[in-house]
């Protein structure tokens, strides 16, 4: 069974807008697109809101109120070889769209097939980003601002539109009965008087950090600092976690691997009941942020300043040269150690934004909230079933 979920008490739209959001690929841009989608909302109280995924980030916002439905996008092949599947694929995804007739949509992807698609699809009116001038299917493009944060940049798409945002703070949710697998899972697993959750793997290697300095550190914040350490992947990382574990030594019986236990939904709920996060630059501790976790993240080859935990109490650890191998273990530690110290609970963080209209950065204080609200059903929906 398909399963969707319309947000309840929510009068039809005068204006019949239907809206379609297209943010596919990696789960941590997915997260990042959380504060548009609720200032969007706010914007179109009434409107039928649908994002179009891929099928490995969809479990991102599966519990997120501010959409109706999750459609599923199978990425087309491309390359010159596949040039005419490529085209294929694309139609058909746009035909599946025109029969939802979507009044607008926003590509916060940027890709040539993510703008056609909408395009093909006939949606009057078609807003994203210019990444060079060229030809690009948008009725209207916002240039991108050079190492300005994700998030952000998501909503300069609505205030180019003159669409008021909030402060841009971050949230997540979890289902409940996700919430009570893990609550179960961590009754069997005494230790520690603090957990972390890390993530020591990505999809790019040249994120990655050594595992044995990762090992010296993990085996640090469970002798010194009493900690208990959490993983959980995809099924190609649990190789890397079982190795930190031995490197680990006796404390590696505090080291626990939940992958094969947990979907992506679940590991949502399991990084919300974390003390800290610590990890290289991938999805999770983007997650982890959104629930207002402290976490620490190691970055090389990507800027700290685009992809820095959005609006959490947080430390950067970036190679000075892009080379994860010259970050050493004592900088590590010592970031996790103030994080540690820090008072619980959410604490303000510097804000950074732009004002489009007076073409100047603006900086303010505001503090992380995170909502509690649940959607008590997933809105999920492949796109091939989308009618």
């Amino acid at each position: 069974m398909i399963a969707t979920n319309t947000i309840s008490g929510r009068a039809a739209d005068p204006a019949g807008e239907r809206i379609l959001v297209i943010r596919n690929r990696f789960i941590g841009d997915t997260v990042l697109a959380i504060p548009f989608l609720r200032n969007l909302r706010r914007r179109f109280p009434a409107a039928v809101i649908d994002v179009l995924v891929e099928p490995a980030a969809m479990a991102v916002l599966a519990d997120c109120p501010y959409i109706d439905e999750i459609l599923e996008w199978r990425r087309p092949h491309g390359g010159l070889a596949g040039l005419g599947s490529l085209l294929v694929s694309i139609g058909r995804q746009a035909a599946i769209l025109r029969n939802r007739h979507y009044t607008r949509a926003y590509v916060l992807k940027r890709s040539f097939t993510s703008a056609l698609v909408t395009r093909w699809a006939g949606i009057p009116r078609r807003v994203g980003f210019a990444k060079r001038l060229r030809c690009s299917g948008l009725t209207h493009s916002l240039p991108l601002k050079s190492g300005r944060h994700e998030a952000e940049l998501f909503l300069d798409l609505l205030r180019s539109e003159r669409i008021e945002v909030d402060d841009g703070h971050n949230e997540n949710w979890t289902s409940p009965a996700a919430a009570t697998k893990v609550e179960r899972l961590l009754a069997a697993r005494r230790g520690g008087s603090r957990r972390v959750f890390v993530a020591p793997r990505s999809t790019d290697v040249h994120r990655e950090w050594p595992l044995e300095r990762f090992a010296a550190v993990l085996r640090w914040m469970v002798e010194k600092q009493d900690c208990q350490i959490f993983f959980c992947g995809a099924a190609d990382d649990r190789d890397a976690h079982t190795m930190l574990a031995a490197l680990s030594g006796a404390a590696g019986r505090q080291m626990h691997d939940l992958s094969c236990e947990l979907s992506l939904r679940e590991t949502a709920a399991l990084i919300a009941r974390m003390d800290l996060c610590l990890g290289v630059d991938t999805g999770l501790p983007h997650i982890a942020a959104s629930f207002g976790i402290p976490t620490a993240v190691l970055y090389g080859p990507t800027d700290p300043r685009k992809w820095h935990p959005w609006k959490t109490t947080s430390e950067i650890i970036a190679a000075g040269n892009g080379s994860m191998a010259e970050i050493t273990v004592e900088e590590v530690t010592a970031a996790v150690s103030r994080l540690l110290a820090a008072p619980s609970g959410r604490k303000p963080t510097s804000l950074r934004s732009f004002d489009l209209r007076q073409g100047r950065y603006d900086y303010g204080v505001a503090a992380s909230r995170v909502s509690a609200r649940a959607a008590a059903v997933p809105a999920t929906k492949p796109l091939a079933q989308a009618h």
